[in-house]
């Protein structure tokens, strides 16, 4: 809601002759709370709703986190801007200790996400990693309750909603690569729409979708879903696309990482290119060894 809230506020400044209307909706992945979203059908839980509501004519555009979106939109459908990036990296939330060196051995961390949860037994395999799903709120309520020593969210989900001071400390790149798209929102709308992809244009910051249309093409050459344990991160340079990304099994026992810099306008083609990269590495065995065990 905050998204939605912001864009519409985005949106009101440039168009205050508009009347801007949110149609609220809840989805099945926010209805299903009880189990990993990797095992009830993945990021497309939050989406499909909202897509429902653009066919039958509710909703003009859908406003999206962009790590949540799916890789590949249904046809009809086509991205009409991508915001500018809040910080992009996982955060560190605990009442009793300031970072992941500082947890003790057989501390409990929640996380949502497959890829913190690879990214965590690689580097902490002394640590206990379980399951935490819920909107911010009830993820908190959970930490202060003293079910999880520590949590794993997203900085930028924190900060949007004003509740950075919870954020104990920001993990490094290192520590955990970011999902692809991570801090951006993205405006979804229907490709026969001409005027709504005018209406939403100068929401898009160039700069980002590069980043982020690198990131996906890395995922989506790697079948990325969060089904799989993958991170994708890309900055520019000065003028260079940086390109980093990573596949690991979920017990973070095998890993493979590599980076790519080139051209931002061939940022589709780099992110292609680091996924084959890391196919040579041997990431298809990592692959065929997730897809072999859905």
């Amino acid at each position: 809601m905050w998204q939605a809230e912001h864009v519409r506020g985005r949106l009101a400044e440039l168009y205050p002759q508009r009347e801007i209307e949110i149609l609220g909706m809840t989805t099945r992945g926010d209805q299903i709370l009880d189990r990993p979203l990797s095992t009830i059908g993945g990021k497309g839980l939050f989406i499909k709703e909202l897509e429902v509501a653009m066919q039958n004519g509710q909703a003009d555009l859908a406003v999206h986190s962009m790590k949540d979106l799916p890789m590949d939109l249904p046809e009809g459908f086509v991205l009409g801007a991508i915001s500018s990036r809040e910080n992009p990296c996982d955060a560190f939330v605990s009442n009793r200790f300031a970072d992941l060196d500082d947890l003790p051995a057989r501390a409990v961390v929640g996380t949502s996400s497959l890829r913190r949860e690879a990214s965590l037994r690689a580097r902490y395999p002394q640590l206990l990693i379980r399951s935490l799903r819920g909107n911010l709120d009830t993820r908190l309520r959970k930490l202060d309750a003293g079910e999880y020593d520590a949590i794993i969210l997203a900085a930028a989900g924190l900060i949007r909603l004003g509740l950075g001071s919870r954020i104990a400390s920001v993990l490094t790149l290192e520590q955990s690569l970011p999902a692809p798209g991570q801090g951006v929102l993205g405006i979804e709308v229907p490709a026969e729409r001409a005027d709504l992809m005018a209406l939403v244009a100068p929401l898009n910051d160039l700069a980002a979708a590069q980043c982020v249309r690198a990131e996906r093409a890395f995922s989506r050459a790697l079948g990325g879903s969060c089904q799989l344990p993958l991170a994708a991160h890309a900055v520019l340079d000065n003028g260079v696309l940086w390109l980093r990304g990573l596949v690991a099994t979920p017990d973070g026992r095998q890993l493979c990482t590599a980076e790519l810099r080139g051209a931002p306008e061939d940022c589709e083609s780099l992110g292609r290119g680091l996924a084959q990269t890391l196919r040579d590495q041997g990431a298809d065995a990592i692959l065929d060894q997730l897809v072999a065990g859905r």
